[in-house]
């Protein structure tokens, strides 16, 4: 693996830690919603997640990451669409989709 994927991929998995981290003790739905210096916090470390993802596709589009292009979708509506982010949305994200994110990244720096 190029030492430059390997690099984005420790970005997207300290990005995910963080995420976990400003998340613990307020792991429901409310908490995120109510908190807007937590929301922020969360979607700028999508935003790093979703620019980690951009560079990795322009150098292996094949990388082994289940909706790469989605991912750097989400990025693109958080910076330039950040007046229609919805809360909904983005909470989806971090409970269906974050956690295979992890696992994959982490496969991937195993690998």
């Amino acid at each position: 693996m190029q030492d430059n994927i390997r690099k984005y991929l420790y970005d997207i998995k300290e990005s995910i830690d963080s995420i976990y981290s400003y998340l613990e003790g307020k792991e429901e739905f409310s908490y995120y919603q109510q908190d807007k210096q937590l929301r922020r916090a969360i979607e700028r470390e999508l935003e790093i997640i979703g620019e980690a993802a951009n560079k990795m596709l322009h150098i292996d589009p094949e990388i082994k990451i289940d909706n790469a292009r989605k991912i750097v979708d989400l990025r693109n509506w958080v910076i330039h669409g950040y007046d229609k982010v919805d809360d909904v949305i983005v909470w989806g994200i971090l409970i269906n989709h974050l956690p295979l994110l992890k696992d994959q990244v982490s496969e991937l720096i195993k690998g």
